[in-house]
């Protein structure tokens, strides 16, 4: 049986070599993709949260909890695209995109340059629209967000789990909502995201 993988708005589809890069022989449905998924980010949640780290602003950090997220499920866990999809920057720009950003998080961090919400938001839209990985960016956007925020003494972000029990990974309100957020920070107008962030 192939595995006919459904995403929801805003998610980016696999091309057919990732999706070979599946590890579990059981999984037959999205239902079963899903829950190995979500077991195995619920790992990297406690590995992640459960320490503190040093050079959260690096590519080794980011590769590493993407992979601690994925890696019980995909083999590519951890590894930059090789490919262009809908959404992200091309891929071979990736490596200095991400430079780029670590680099200009850091300034702002030193410098006081916004408010944590602020900061926090556009570390994640900036994340999130250069898609670094194959799958998961928005969960790996928003778990290394809140590492960073918790890092540096602030409270994490709850991305709308204050107001629904919904999951933020699937289609519905929550998360047309926080798409909308982002294309609205597109425009560089961050405050629908910053709500978003803290509702």
């Amino acid at each position: 049986m192939t595995l006919q993988l459904q995403y929801p708005p805003g998610a980016t589809p696999l091309d057919r070599d990732e999706a070979q890069g599946l590890i579990p022989s059981y999984i037959n449905t999205q239902s079963e993709l899903n829950a190995a998924e979500q077991s195995n980010i619920l790992e990297a949640q406690s590995w992640v949260l459960g320490r503190k780290h040093k050079n959260i602003l690096s590519h080794a950090f980011i590769r590493k909890l993407h992979q601690k997220m994925f890696n019980q499920v995909w083999k590519w866990a951890g590894t930059y695209r090789k490919s262009d999809k809908s959404i992200g920057i091309h891929w071979p720009q990736i490596s200095t995109e991400l430079q780029k950003l670590c680099a200009d998080t850091l300034y702002w961090t030193e410098h006081s340059t916004y408010p944590w919400d602020e900061l926090g938001v556009r570390f994640h839209h900036r994340l999130v629209s250069i898609h670094p990985f194959p799958n998961g960016n928005g969960r790996h956007a928003r778990l290394i967000t809140d590492v960073f925020m918790l890092t540096h003494e602030q409270t994490s972000f709850t991305w709308g789990s204050k107001t629904t029990k919904a999951d933020i990974a699937k289609n519905g309100p929550i998360r047309s909502t926080y798409i909308q957020a982002l294309q609205t920070a597109d425009k560089k107008q961050f405050i629908d995201l910053i709500k978003f962030a803290r509702s």
